[in-house]
């Protein structure tokens, strides 16, 4: 837990709104609320984001997630993806360590926004994968860059971590802001075959990390 639960600003716009008590089946959270501001004048952007905290992550490298919100799944357990999954992954290795942070930020279909997302959903399910999928709707690949989680990492206090990842672009972001990842820890779930082509390309064309083939 934070010593203190009083609203803060940290020098990169990055302003603590919230914070309360967050009982979960997992165990005993808190939770704060981020909003951060991001980008030149003609270029900006406001983000915001949630913070799960559980335990002493100050002590030693704290277990973190990095999430993006997928409603599709994280919701609704859509089996296209394995977001769920990893959340709820997440959530239980947190909880039997009895310490670590979820962040958990509003980025949907890494960042092209939920009505992209589903029609990249139709384009797929006409053949294409999921970055095939967004190039012919004239999107890249990701838009996310990550700066708002590392920024809300420091304001908790937190630069040492174990980060609960596939993603290398996730440990190149945070060493780049000045949290220092001590380990990768895999964040693997066994796959529905609808979700097989989806980790594929995550695999093969995003660069993403799997222990398994």
């Amino acid at each position: 837990m934070l010593a203190s639960y009083n609203r803060v600003v940290t020098n990169h716009a990055v302003e603590q709104v919230a914070s309360a008590d967050f009982p979960t089946r997992w165990g005993n959270f808190r939770i704060y609320g981020f909003r951060g501001a991001f980008g030149s004048d003609g270029n900006g952007r406001m983000e915001e984001a949630v913070a799960l905290v559980m335990g002493d992550v100050k002590s030693a490298p704290a277990l973190v997630r990095i999430h993006s919100q997928c409603l599709t799944g994280d919701v609704f357990a859509s089996l296209r993806c394995d977001c769920r999954q990893q959340l709820e992954l997440s959530l239980t290795m947190i909880g039997e360590e009895g310490a670590g942070i979820l962040v958990y930020e509003q980025q949907e279909g890494r960042g092209i926004g939920l009505m992209a997302k589903l029609q990249a959903y139709e384009l797929q399910d006409a053949g294409l994968d999921t970055v095939e999928a967004n190039e012919r709707l004239g999107f890249k690949n990701d838009y996310r860059d990550f700066t708002l989680p590392a920024e809300i990492l420091k304001a908790l206090g937190v630069t040492r971590v174990r980060l609960l990842s596939n993603n290398p672009e996730k440990v190149e972001a945070l060493e780049r802001a000045g949290v220092r990842v001590a380990e990768r820890v895999p964040c693997e779930v066994t796959p529905s075959p609808h979700a097989e082509e989806y980790l594929k390309t995550k695999k093969e064309k995003l660069g993403h990390l799997f222990t398994s083939s």
